[in-house]
């Protein structure tokens, strides 16, 4: 079998995706069975937190108009996985239907929710009430 990196978009073609049991080793039953099936090739990806990437996420939260101690805190928390993997993804095709298994850590969870909240953050608009509307 052939790996070929690329990252499986399961909203945009028809996917399966594998039911995490909590077992550490799943991924090898995933390839097994991927084996088993004939397949060629599997698609491999993985995510590894950069420094970079986790300073401008630090920076746009301390940047934003909403401030929140712990979340800043949080960030500063993940610099202890810099130049780790937080979430791995491995798929291949059968019968015109990609078969999908994605793991992430703890930590990534966390990662994801800072880099959302920065994304709420910075596209934030207070409502205020026109004066002409109270006229």
């Amino acid at each position: 079998m052939r790996r070929f990196f690329g990252y499986v978009e399961s909203e945009e073609i028809p996917c399966v995706l594998w039911k995490p049991e909590q077992n550490p080793d799943e991924w090898k039953d995933f390839v097994e069975l991927a084996k088993s099936s004939g397949t060629a090739f599997m698609t491999m990806h993985a995510w590894v937190l950069e420094r970079e990437e986790l300073d401008r996420l630090s920076k746009r939260l301390g940047d934003g108009e909403y401030t929140n101690e712990e979340d800043l805190e949080e960030a500063r928390w993940l610099k202890t996985y810099v130049g780790k993997t937080g979430f791995v993804q491995l798929g291949w095709a059968y019968q015109g239907t990609m078969f999908v298994y994605e793991s992430g850590t703890e930590w990534y969870d966390h990662y994801l929710r800072l880099r959302e909240l920065a994304d709420d953050v910075g596209g934030f608009m207070i409502d205020e009430t026109d004066q002409d509307e109270e006229r």
